[in-house]
């Protein structure tokens, strides 16, 4: 199968914490290392001789890691689109380091109400969040909004949607999920969820949506393809076997990461992929978008009219808008 995307955990430390996510629970992640910038730009080599196209600096909060601008550039000399997602509690400060490293920027935002978002991440953080658009903004970039929908906060939609279309920006739709259960999420949640996904500035992958629909992963008919699509590596530079959220088994890199994909262990979990006992019911959403690419099935074809309008949003509308500002600068 063929590999689309490395989920890289550059730390496992957050400086939030948000009411949906685990790594909250977690005392152990407080104090634990940062992947090694070596390391990385060592992997980052094997990565791309794989066939890596897209590689994701994730967290804890990746902003934490004092590498990541290096890593990201890294990334980059190599030809690799990059990802990163962040709370903005530390953009502003880095943002001038991370300028035209990050080909998909996402800021978090759950709520146009200051004291809810606050609330939904653990943090203080949605005047960070103000000022982070505002700051990309001025250097150029075009971050992509990313609205983790749950029950509590799926009816505010229509003004996030209102927010940015105002600045010509990308709201992603993002159903939640949770490490170690799925959050539920009802009918007209996910209705709403469906109807905006229709306007312009607006992304989610419909697939989603069946499979929320559909009850989750089939572990007698798989549809997660984790194994196959992502290569998931630990701040410790050990690959996660199946998935970060449900890895059981880690392999040491020590410094061949190829070779770590041939062996006994790394196989085993592939041929069992999405067919293990914790896979039933499973809507991971960062497994089954490269889940839904790898075959030609009715996953796939729901997806493709929403990577169609992110692309051409993020691509040439964008882009022409950047090229109308510098023509009125000069």
């Amino acid at each position: 199968m063929k590999k689309i995307l490395c989920n890289y955990y550059v730390t496992y430390r957050c400086n939030a914490e948000c009411e949906f996510c685990d790594f909250k629970h977690h005392d152990k992640y407080r104090n634990s290392p940062h992947a090694g910038l070596n390391d990385v730009l060592a992997n980052l080599e094997q990565l791309k001789s794989i066939g890596i196209k897209i590689v994701d600096f994730t967290g804890g909060e990746p902003l934490l890691n004092p590498g990541l601008p290096e890593m990201l550039a890294g990334a980059k000399r190599l030809g690799m689109l990059t990802s990163v997602t962040t709370n903005c509690l530390l953009y502003p400060r880095k943002a001038e380091k991370l300028k035209g490293k990050i080909d998909l920027l996402h800021f978090s935002l759950d709520s146009m109400i200051p004291e809810k978002h606050n609330r939904i991440r653990g943090s203080e953080s949605f005047n960070h969040v103000m000022y982070s658009i505002e700051r990309a903004l001025s250097l150029g970039e075009k971050p992509d909004l990313l609205f983790t929908v749950t029950e509590d906060n799926f009816y505010e939609i229509k003004d996030m949607y209102e927010f940015v279309k105002k600045l010509k920006l990308i709201l992603i739709l993002n159903p939640v999920f949770s490490h170690y259960r799925n959050e539920k999420i009802s009918e007209d949640a996910l209705s709403m969820i469906e109807e905006y996904s229709k306007l312009p500035f607006v992304y989610l992958s419909k697939g989603f949506l069946r499979i929320r629909r559909k009850g989750g992963n089939d572990v007698y008919n798989p549809v997660c393809r984790a194994v196959s699509s992502v290569i998931v590596i630990s701040p410790d530079n050990r690959l996660l076997l199946p998935c970060y959220h449900r890895a059981e088994a880690s392999i040491p890199v020590n410094g061949d990461l190829v070779n770590t994909l041939s062996s006994e262990k790394y196989n085993y979990y592939l041929k069992k992929e999405g067919r293990l006992d914790f896979c039933k019911g499973c809507t991971i959403n960062c497994y089954f978008e490269p889940s839904f690419a790898l075959s030609l099935n009715k996953y796939m074809i729901d997806g493709i009219p929403g990577k169609i309008k992110y692309i051409a949003t993020k691509y040439i509308y964008q882009r022409f808008l950047r090229g109308v500002s510098r023509t009125a600068v000069f």
